[in-house]
């Protein structure tokens, strides 16, 4: 019997070579953990816009706060990091057009959204990282076991805004919110455990965070749609005035005047197109998210109070249609200028087609009288040929004379007429039959 072995081998995998992304890509099925958060905790959620090429000083600033307090730093191609600092668990994230940081804190002993924020944060790291911030979340999540706030407690943290939320997650949770910014520039969110394990909690308070997030970043398509909505209506209204123009337009001057009013104008339409596809696009995804996100809170209606699904539906809602409409406006002002400059230059065309079937037929009468004329020089070319041949044949005929040949000189110079000239005009056609092969 063969000596069993000290160690075991690993297990030789199943199956052909494993594709050289296939751990790349389950690693990134599993790069954003949801965060474990156990009530009562305070989270400070903050979300900057930094476009795309940012992500190597954010990693870079991120590596100096973990040097400073001895944390082994992220990877300098990671997209996502976690790590528990001594006052404080940060979380980062790295997305196309912006990245997000979510500080979590331990509870404080004072009232809810009581104690700021700074007091617990590197504050200056903060306000030192890259990017403009869109949305800053204050999150406070009670235990389960105090009665929930009162509506008086209530509009004293919100300042008496509109609140909304409500039960979430089968009514284990209870959320109010305001989506207003507070005196610090966040958003307070208030969230009480009512029957969740502290993985559940984290999710919900993902979620929430997402959906303030994306409701933001597809918010941004709004002052753009605002911005050309006045220029795309300006311009809608000059193609009407061009298309009423054109049923009046005879003259190819003007048809050429208009042409180039339409050239200008598809110039100025492909530019604001030129703007709004990816803005635009995002939006739409975003606002997609958003949609989801909501749907997974499973949210059950309070008498008396909206919930945060009603409030997006208001809110959020139109304006996605606004951006939607004027993508629509500006995707068919596009094609109408398309199709009546395609029939402008047909039209153009058309005349510029009868103008040279014109000037062909000038020419084809000129070319004809042309060759009258020409056969007419012809002939007298021929008379003229003759006429000096004749001399010349004349003169010669009084040369011989004096020679003593004498010969019947009228008699010579008439028969030398026609034989001349029948020279002459055959010489003549061999010359034009010679060119015309050519």
């Amino acid at each position: 019997m063969p000596e069993a072995k000290n160690s075991r081998e690993p297990p030789t995998p199943l199956g052909p070579p494993p594709h050289p992304w296939r751990t790349t890509l389950t690693d990134e099925l599993h790069a954003r953990p949801y965060a474990v958060v156990a009530a009562p905790a305070r989270l400070f959620h903050l979300a900057l816009l930094t476009g795309e090429a940012t992500a190597d000083v954010e990693r870079r600033r991120l590596g100096a706060l973990c040097d400073e307090l001895r944390i082994a730093p992220p990877p300098h191609t990671a997209s996502h990091f976690a790590a528990r600092f001594p006052r404080f668990e940060l979380t980062w994230e790295r997305h196309t057009e912006f990245s997000t940081y979510t500080f979590m804190l331990p509870a404080s002993e004072e009232a809810s959204f009581a104690r700021p924020l700074r007091a617990d944060l590197p504050s200056g790291w903060i306000d030192g990282l890259a990017g403009q911030t869109i949305a800053a979340v204050h999150v406070e999540v009670l235990e389960q076991a105090p009665p929930p706030p009162d509506p008086a407690a209530l509009e004293r943290m919100f300042a008496g805004a509109n609140i909304v939320g409500g039960l979430a997650a089968g009514g284990r949770t209870r959320l109010w919110t305001d989506f207003n910014l507070d005196t610090d520039g966040t958003v307070r969110l208030l969230m009480q455990d009512a029957g969740m394990s502290a993985r559940q909690t984290g999710r919900m308070v993902q979620r929430l965070l997402e959906i303030h997030t994306y409701c933001m970043m597809a918010l941004l398509a709004l002052p753009l749609a605002r911005e050309i909505g006045p220029a795309v209506s300006r311009m809608e209204r000059e193609l009407s005035d061009i298309a009423q123009t054109l049923k009046a337009v005879a003259d190819p001057d003007d048809e050429q005047a208009q042409l180039k009013r339409l050239s200008t104008l598809a110039a100025e339409v492909e530019s604001l197109a030129a703007r709004t596809p990816y803005r635009f696009g995002a939006a739409r995804a975003y606002h997609t998210l958003v949609v989801r996100r909501i749907e997974e809170l499973r949210e059950q209606r309070i008498e008396g109070q909206q919930t945060i699904g009603e409030f997006m539906d208001r809110r959020l809602a139109p304006a996605m249609r606004t951006c939607e409409t004027l993508q629509r406006r500006l995707d068919s002002l596009s094609e109408r200028v398309a199709r009546a400059s395609e029939m402008l230059r047909t039209r153009v065309d058309v005349t510029l087609a009868a103008q040279n079937r014109d000037l062909l037929a000038s020419m084809d009468r000129r070319a004809r009288l042309q060759l009258r004329l020409q056969r007419t020089v012809e002939g007298l070319s021929v008379a003229a040929i003759t006429y000096y041949a004749v001399g010349l044949v004349s003169y010669l005929t009084q040369g011989l004379d004096a020679a003593g040949l004498r010969l019947p000189k009228e008699i010579v110079v008439a028969v030398a007429v026609p034989v001349l000239a029948a020279f002459a005009w055959l010489g003549l056609r061999r010359l034009h039959k010679k060119f015309d092969d050519r």
